[in-house]
């Protein structure tokens, strides 16, 4: 361990710098300074709205390149440990501290103010998002693109970003993927958009649905004038043989890899369940695999698509793996359904960013996808390891169900408690689902699977200074 003091002193106004007391750890310099400025300000030593010596000044006092603290800076502006604005320098963020907890009866309800902290599902941990690397992916794909790029381009998408998904899926997700069969598109809701506009065209009418999943795809497709028959889950997840039993059925959506929200993955049974009726049927599989890189306990199972691509169309999507906001996603089809996806998407790719296809692409190709995704499964797995060890420490009686995988986790809880256990925790400024909102039941369904009350809980979201104080919330609430 090396101990170094830092002086603002040289070159700066005397009142707007401060000593600084480093514990550098570790052989790599950014990451020892990193870490030694994190714990500075979760240790209350750097107080909220402390100005930190610019980079220039602390890399000369720590006598360390001036890269090296800028990075370290930038890394910790990203997590939302500081702040930089211009003409006010680099500060300590003013953070908002986790509250204890108050009696019972003097909690405050929210009554529509902000909540503090968030546990909701359907984000990744954005504060993560690889800047420095897309932007370098970016300069080389706009250098290298040639001047047809920057017209509307054709529907099935860049083919710079299809070669490069087609070499990783099949490398990383097991997926048969010729970049003719890949068709981009703006997001996951606008694939399956797409595919139900297809699936009219070639009559289907009725797509069967897990009894557990987000309801705006429900609604997409039953607005799109399709039936929407349940496919009930349990413990195994989707009840795939049950699809024999429902003659009407065209199609089925599902989440094999690891079934959205209750985090079980498809055993090889019921695998091979809907591959029979697939084939014995002529329906069509659409596979979600909305987070299939994140797995912990083992490498991640491969996709369904790689044992039937001509029964099976895979869908892809950087929402999870990066961020919601690029709006990428991808759809691999069988041969046969390509020309109608693209009859579908108008022939011209109206949607979807030509220069973001060519940074994703570059990005890919670079590694840096590869190397985004492993950190980030390192990342998530401490979260969920902590957010496992916290619960048993703290409210033991709660049993934590589903994969070690993606993003969220199912906390199951004791009948009847669903409701009261959210409210509460919404009093203390914390917002969580419960696994209600996601279950999808119709009503001449026939028979019904014991309901279970529970939490899903994303853990992967919360920016890192405001991970102690969620989780803190969250124990108290279940203890």
């Amino acid at each position: 361990m090396a101990e170094t003091w830092a002086t603002s002193g040289s070159g700066e106004p005397a009142e707007t710098g401060v000593d600084l007391h480093l514990d550098l750890t570790g052989p790599r310099l950014r990451e020892g300074l990193t870490d030694a400025l994190r714990d500075a300000v979760r240790s209350k030593r750097l107080a909220p709205g402390t100005r930190l010596p610019s980079s220039r000044t602390l890399a000369a006092d720590l006598g360390v390149a001036r890269n090296t603290v800028a990075n370290a800076y930038a890394e910790l502006i990203a997590e939302g440990w500081l702040t930089a604005q211009q003409g006010s320098g680099t500060r300590v963020a003013r953070r908002v501290e986790p509250r204890r907890a108050a009696p019972a009866a003097l909690r405050p309800r929210l009554a529509g103010q902000r909540p503090t902290y968030s546990l909701l599902t359907g984000s990744p941990n954005l504060a993560q998002f690889p800047r420095k690397q897309w932007l370098a992916a970016a300069r080389r794909a706009l250098t290298a693109a040639p001047h047809e790029a920057f017209a509307l381009g054709e529907a099935h998408g860049r083919i710079e970003l299809r070669t490069a998904l087609a070499d990783y899926l099949a490398r990383s997700r097991g997926v048969y993927a010729d970049p003719e069969r890949i068709v981009v598109s703006a997001g996951f809701h606008h694939a399956l958009g797409l595919m139900a506009q297809a699936l009219k065209a070639r009559r289907v009418r009725t797509v069967a649905v897990e009894s557990y999943g987000l309801d705006i795809y429900r609604e997409q497709l039953s607005n799109a004038g399709l039936r929407i028959p349940p496919l009930y889950v349990d413990d195994h997840g989707a009840r795939t043989g049950d699809l024999a039993g429902m003659p009407d059925v065209g199609a089925v959506l599902i989440t094999p890899a690891h079934q959205f929200p209750t985090g079980h993955a498809l055993p090889p049974a019921r695998r091979a369940a809907v591959l029979d009726w697939a084939r014995a049927t002529g329906g069509l599989i659409l596979e979600d695999d909305y987070d299939g890189e994140f797995r912990y306990d083992r490498e991640p199972v491969g996709a369904l698509q790689g044992l039937d691509p001509d029964r099976i169309a895979y869908f892809g999507t950087v929402s999870k793996s990066l961020a919601p906001g690029l709006r990428l996603a991808w759809m691999v089809l069988p041969d046969w359904l390509v020309p109608e996806i693209i009859t579908a998407k108008g022939y011209l790719d109206w949607l979807s960013s030509a220069t973001e296809q060519l940074t994703l692409a570059e990005f890919i190709a670079s590694g840096d996808y590869d190397r985004h995704v492993r950190a980030m499964r390192l990342r998530y797995r401490r979260r969920r390891d902590e957010l496992v060890a916290a619960l048993s420490e703290r409210a033991p009686a709660i049993k934590v169900t589903g994969l070690a995988a993606g993003l969220q986790v199912v906390l199951e809880l004791p009948a009847g408690t669903e409701r009261s256990v959210i409210e509460a925790a919404a009093a203390r400024g914390l917002e969580i689902s419960g696994i209600t909102e996601f279950r999808y039941e119709t009503a001449d369904a026939g028979w019904r699977l014991p309901v279970k009350d529970a939490l899903v809980i994303n853990y992967a979201a919360p920016l890192d200074n405001a991970w102690a104080g969620a989780l803190d919330i969250l124990c108290d609430v279940l203890a």
